[in-house]
């Protein structure tokens, strides 16, 4: 029987992740039709069809499910093999938008451990032009942000529309002052929220000031005032009131990586953060 070789092993590990043969390319620094050749070869060697292929998405089958395991254990008794006495770790440090976080932070965090043990992950969470400031001081490898004022360049990860959120028993009606749940200056999207409003000509106020979004929605979700945020990061028990109450339209505004990283480990870590954010957010959809 043929032996398996490890990247081609590696490629099938991600696929089964990601469910997208685009995003694994983008992870191995190759192409789409190289990674269907690997599965091929793979499916091949094993004599089982180990994924299902549709225009939206990529499954594993039964048979693939069934591999996963042999394949993890295949992976780490190799890294163990070739892995140093005492590896040198290398450090990483990422600014990610409290805004822009999301619910993707925990796979974000998880495969990148996964595919790069040996590096010590420092991240910041703040306020998009904050993060911005330190990325240009060089105090940042890496960030994670919303796309603001007349930056160029980056790599967009989504976009993200936005609304007005709150728990369904919130009441406002058009000439009362409508409670607000924000985060303080300098918050692009608290700027952009009271520009909305100004113009319309709504009267505001800040009813919460919340240092993070995880207190901003808390808030909302208690009842206290209504929340600009993005729909992707809306907690359950959250509803967009704003057609219903006549608000302004917020829009969308795209979310961007900026890194600075050369070295290949770095690099690498950086290409599997992008592809498993978008996996994460399903924009846009890809096999």
């Amino acid at each position: 029987m043929t032996a398996l070789d490890i990247p081609t092993v590696q490629a099938f590990l991600l696929v089964a992740e990601l469910e997208s043969f685009t995003r694994t390319a983008e992870v191995l620094g190759t192409t789409q039709a190289a990674v269907s050749m690997k599965l091929q070869r793979l499916e091949g060697i094993l004599r089982k069809r180990l994924v299902e292929r549709s225009p939206r998405a990529v499954r594993l089958t039964s048979d693939g499910t069934a591999f996963l395991a042999p394949a993890r254990a295949l992976i780490e008794a190799h890294e163990r093999a070739i892995a140093p006495a005492r590896p040198v770790m290398q450090q990483l440090s990422l600014g990610i938008s409290d805004h822009a976080a999301g619910p993707e932070l925990v796979p974000l965090m998880e495969r990148l451990n996964a595919v790069a043990p040996q590096l010590a992950l420092s991240v910041t969470i703040g306020f998009s032009r904050e993060i911005l400031d330190a990325y240009d001081a060089g105090k940042l490898d890496a960030v994670i942000v919303r796309q603001e004022g007349s930056r160029r360049g980056g790599e967009r990860l989504t976009e993200d529309e936005f609304g007005w959120f709150a728990a369904p028993r919130f009441n406002w009606r058009r000439g009362e002052t409508l409670r607000l749940a924000v985060l303080a200056p300098p918050c692009g999207v608290r700027a952009m929220a009271l520009r909305a409003l100004d113009k319309a000509g709504i009267a505001w106020s800040e009813a919460f000031v919340g240092g993070g979004v995880t207190a901003v929605a808390a808030a909302a979700l208690a009842g206290l005032a209504l929340a600009p945020m993005a729909r992707r990061i809306a907690p359950a028990g959250l509803v967009d009131m704003g057609q219903a109450l006549g608000l302004p339209r917020l829009g969308t505004s795209k979310v961007m990586l900026h890194s600075k990283v050369s070295d290949p480990a770095r690099r690498d870590a950086l290409r599997t953060l992008s592809a498993t954010f978008r996996s994460a957010v399903s924009w846009p959809a890809a096999t």
